[in-house]
């Protein structure tokens, strides 16, 4: 996937908007992109000149989905 990935950010840089969204931190990247140095150009070429928004490592469909399961069921 890294491989086939980079040559795609690279053609987009300052042509086009990439938007990323992700569960795991830039340091668990590594667990995707296992070479290293690739996964540190990965990370280096999306977070230049970009917007970073971190919402928390919550996760707000499985906290919707825990609700759901909790409430009573309702006589349809």
């Amino acid at each position: 996937m890294a491989p086939s990935f980079f040559p795609v950010l690279t053609e987009r840089e300052e042509k086009n908007s990439v938007a990323i969204a992700s569960n795991e931190s830039f340091g668990g990247w590594t667990k995707t992109f296992t070479d290293p140095r690739l996964c540190a150009a990965i990370v280096d070429q999306l977070t230049f000149n970009g917007t970073i928004i971190e919402t928390g490592t919550d996760s707000y469909r499985l906290a919707s989905t825990r609700a759901q399961a909790a409430e009573p069921a309702k006589a349809g």
